[in-house]
């Protein structure tokens, strides 16, 4: 089974894409779309549509596992997050994947063992399990990989 992992965001959206067999998970693609802050949001949701369609089309991933927004810093940042949502949303549906959705405490709980654990613990986390010699950069291609892991760790249950 492959899982497109996602943790959206308009500036910095990050992606995962990891192949789960026989018990084991590996990475198969990460990293990150991003969109300048200064272009008009029409344009950047355009940019994020596109990249993301492609990254699907080159993955083939059949599970699509996205990040829930549940706190944001100001209303502002929450609409264009929401915004970005909506268009990953869109993509997964388009190309046909199941989409499942994890609060950031879902994802952490399940990785770590500990629902309120640091960035850097989940970040560890999913470096030990997929058998990486570094974590994932930036933040967002982590939490993405983070995201895709919880989707693994729900179905074994």
């Amino acid at each position: 089974m492959r899982v497109l992992g996602i943790d959206p965001g308009t500036g910095i959206l990050g992606f995962g894409v990891i192949e789960f067999t026989k018990g084991n998970a590996q990475l198969v693609d990460a990293g990150v779309i991003r969109t300048p802050v200064k272009e008009d949001d029409a344009v950047r949701l355009q940019t994020i549509y596109e990249e993301l369609t492609d990254i699907i089309t080159n993955t083939k991933p059949t599970v699509m596992s996205v990040e829930k927004l549940f706190f944001a810093q100001n209303v502002t940042t929450a609409m264009t997050v929401a915004q970005a949502r909506g268009v990953v949303l869109l993509c997964g549906k388009q190309a046909n994947l199941e989409i499942y959705e994890y609060t950031p405490l879902q994802i952490k709980q399940a990785l770590t063992g500990y629902g309120r654990a640091d960035k850097k613990q989940v970040q560890e986390m999913v470096r030990i399990t997929l058998g990486l010699q570094e974590v994932p950069k930036p933040d967002d291609c982590a939490d993405a990989l983070a995201a895709a892991l919880m989707y693994v760790q729900s179905m074994r249950f």
